[in-house]
């Protein structure tokens, strides 16, 4: 028997007929894309996917050191087990890191547009500096004064930083469950309508967090608890993401025993239209690698067990 409906308010995204087309992408079928510059792959095992991540991390560095260039990165925060690998990889190889400059993506803020301070636990400076930063050794850890990070004090000049750099070599990320890509969350779309020129042009901002986001940090960073995510974050915008010569991006967001919430978000940002209420879905129209683990690339199936 049928069962029509329409798709809850809140999303923002409500093409029904795309919803269905490309939730009926099979696994074997989720690596093929009309752009050969946009690189989908799979990688089954977890322990290579972040072992993979951290070798083009390091790799990329390592390469501009040996061309005698800086070297210019955005990172996210999320997934996080690469960095421990990278830190680890460039500790035992001795690759200097004096060349790196690194801008993350973004830090939560609080209703007032308040910046975390450092020290709070769900901050994403304080997750980088322990979990990266201060594992590399320091002989051969980035000077401090080249590690950004979007506070409240420097948000409206974020973007001008970046460009004064020449830009990011590459732009890491992953992509939540709204859509977003670092936190330009989908219903900033509603702004720009199907204005794609001016929407890649956006840049740095504190926005408001959308309720799957909310939903999604409580689930993987605050043991479910979603009154303990702030309501908002300061974020880098598209200008800067399509405005780096290459993106990395990687799906992780398998929780296990067959479930995975980034699993039908994964294909919508690939293989659906690219338009503003999906953000990812600008990765389509650019050079970059686009890496889901296993477990997320699985077909999307309705388990009731």
């Amino acid at each position: 028997m049928g069962f029509t409906y329409e798709l809850a308010k809140f999303l923002p995204f409500r093409d029904k007929e795309v919803c269905e087309r490309v939730r009926a992408i099979k696994k074997e079928d989720i690596t093929k894309h009309p752009n050969p510059e946009f690189k989908i792959r799979v990688i089954e095992d977890p322990n290579e996917f972040y072992t993979e991540f951290a070798l083009d991390i390091v790799s990329r560095i390592k390469e501009a050191a040996d061309a005698g260039r800086r070297f210019v990165g955005i990172f996210p925060v999320g997934p996080m087990p690469q960095y421990a690998i990278a830190a680890k990889l460039i500790n035992k190889f001795r690759i200097s890191c004096k060349h790196v400059h690194t801008f993350n993506m973004d830090e939560y803020a609080d209703q007032d547009g308040n910046t975390a301070p450092a020290d709070w636990p769900g901050s994403f400076q304080k997750a980088m500096m322990e979990q990266f930063f201060m594992q590399i050794d320091e002989d051969l850890r980035p000077p401090l004064s080249q590690i950004h990070f979007p506070t409240k004090d420097v948000i409206d000049s974020y973007g001008k930083m970046i460009e004064d750099m020449g830009g990011a070599d590459v732009c890491y990320g992953g992509i939540g469950w709204c859509g977003h890509i670092a936190f330009w969350e989908a219903h900033l779309g509603f702004e720009f309508g199907d204005d794609l020129e001016a929407y890649k042009k956006a840049g740095p901002r504190c926005v408001e967090l959308h309720p799957m986001t909310i939903m999604q940090n409580a689930l993987h960073s605050f043991s479910g608890d979603w009154s303990w995510v702030p309501p908002k974050a300061n974020t880098i915008g598209p200008a800067q993401i399509m405005g780096a010569k290459y993106r990395s991006f990687w799906l992780d967001g398998y929780i296990g025993g067959g479930v995975s919430w980034q699993r039908f978000i994964a294909r919508l940002v690939a293989h659906g239209p690219v338009n503003t209420l999906v953000p990812g879905s600008l990765l389509q129209t650019a050079p970059g690698t686009y890496t889901i683990l296993g477990g997320v690339a699985d077909n999307v199936e309705i388990h009731m067990s």
